[in-house]
C-alpha cells in the first residue's frame, strides 16, 4: 500500500517483544508492507523462543535488550533510534498495523505530539474481565488525578514526534511505561491527540504477558509514585487529612472530659493525638516545599521540550531560506562595498 506525503518522512517503527514468534513475523511483513519507507525495529526483550529469528528472516533490524520489562526496552528504543516520527506498536499482533498511516496522519494533521489509538470495546472485553474491569478503573482513576486528555492510557499503540521522544525521561521498567506517557504528556500540557482504532485479539497459543493483580498492583503504585512527583501538595495533604482527622476523633473525648473535670484521665490517648496532629502539620509543609520543586522540575522539562525543534518548523525554516548563492551574496559586506 503506497500513502503519499509519508515518504519524506523518516519514519521508526519500534516493536518491543518478547516470547512472540507466533506473530511477529507477520507484523513486521505487514508493517513492511503498509509504510514501504519505515525502518522497522523489533527489541527482543529476552525472548526464550524464536522471536528474533522471525523478526529478522521478515526484514526488521533486530536489538536485544536484556534489561527485562517494556519500559526498560522502550527507553533503549528512544535512546537508540533517530527518526522524524516514532510508531510504537506491541509484537502480538492485536493491533493492525494498517492503521499506522491514519495514526501518523493524526499526528501531523492535529499538530501533537503524541497520537494514541484507543482500542474500541477495550472496557467490555479486552481477552479478560479482570483487564477489561482494570482498564475502566485505571482510566477513570487517571481523570482524577491526572486530567482528561487520555481515555485508553494503556494503548500500546502510539506515534511520537521527535521531540516528544527524545524529551521524556522514561523512568518505569514495566507495564506502567504507557502511564508515565501518558502523565509527561499531560504535566507538560503537551499537544495529544487521540484516533479509536480497532483492537484484535490474540491467536490461540499466543498469551498475555499481564498478570491481572500483579500488574494492576504495580500500576496503582505507579499513580501513587506520579502523583507525589507532580502533584505533591495534593498528594500530602491527602496524607495530612487522614492524620488531623484521626487527631481530632482521639482529641475531642479527652478535651471534653478536661472542660467539664479539669482532668486529662488518658494521658497516652493524648500524647498520641497531639503527635499525630503535628505529624499532619509537617505534611503540610512538605507539601508545599515539594509543590516549588516539581514546579521548577516541569518547568525545566518543558524548556527542554522546547529547544528540541518541531518538525514543521524545520521544515518552514528549509521552505524559507533563500538559495545558498543568494545567501553567500548578502552576507559578504565586500561585495555590496
Amino acid at each position: 500500500m503506497h500513502h503519499s506525503g509519508l515518504e519524506d518522512l523518516a519514519i521508526a517503527v519500534l516493536i518491543p517483544c518478547y516470547n512472540e514468534e507466533q506473530t511477529i513475523g507477520d507484523v513486521v511483513s505487514r508493517f513492511r508492507a503498509t509504510l514501504p519507507s519505515a525502518s522497522v525495529y523489533v527489541y527482543d526483550n529476552n525472548s526464550s523462543d524464536l522471536t528474533a529469528l522471525r523478526a529478522r528472516a521478515s526484514g526488521a533490524i533486530v536489538v536485544r535488550e536484556p534489561r527485562q520489562g517494556k519500559g526498560n526496552v522502550v527507553r533503549r528504543m528512544f535512546a537508540d533510534i533517530e527518526a522524524d516520527i516514532y510508531l510504537m506498536v506491541d509484537g502480538d499482533g492485536t493491533y493492525a498495523p494498517e492503521d499506522a498511516p491514519q495514526l501518523i496522519n493524526t499526528l501531523l494533521t492535529a499538530h501533537s505530539d503524541m497520537a494514541v489509538g484507543t482500542r474500541r470495546g477495550v472496557t467490555d472485553d479486552a481477552g479478560r474481565a479482570g483487564h477489561a474491569f482494570g482498564n475502566r478503573l485505571f482510566n477513570g482513576l487517571y481523570k482524577r488525578l491526572f486530567g482528561r486528555d487520555f481515555t485508553d492510557i494503556f494503548s500500546g499503540y502510539r506515534a511520537f514526534t521527535r521531540r516528544f521522544v527524545k524529551s521524556f525521561p522514561a523512568v518505569s521498567g514495566g507495564f506502567e511505561i504507557e502511564t508515565e506517557m501518558s502523565v509527561h504528556a499531560s504535566q507538560l500540557k503537551l499537544p495529544v491527540s487521540e484516533i479509536a482504532l480497532d483492537y484484535g485479539r490474540r491467536p490461540d497459543g499466543s498469551a498475555s504477558k499481564l498478570s491481572t493483580y500483579k500488574d494492576g498492583a504495580k500500576i496503582l503504585w505507579m499513580f501513587a509514585m506520579l502523583a507525589k512527583e507532580t502533584q505533591p501538595m495534593r498528594f500530602f495533604s491527602a496524607i495530612a487529612a487522614i492524620f488531623a482527622v484521626a487527631s481530632l476523633v482521639l482529641m475531642t473525648p479527652i478535651l471534653i472530659e478536661y472542660a467539664a473535670t479539669g482532668l486529662v484521665p488518658r494521658m497516652p490517648t493524648w500524647v498520641l493525638s497531639l503527635g499525630m496532629l503535628m505529624f499532619s502539620a509537617m505534611m503540610v509543609v512538605t507539601g508545599l516545599i515539594l509543590d516549588s520543586v516539581s514546579r521548577g522540575r516541569a518547568e525545566q522539562k518543558r524548556i527542554f521540550y522546547l529547544s528540541i525543534p518541531a518538525r514543521r518548523a524545520k521544515r518552514e525554516a528549509r521552505e524559507l531560506s533563500p538559495p545558498a548563492g543568494k545567501r553567500a551574496q548578502r552576507s559578504d559586506p565586500s561585495r555590496a562595498a
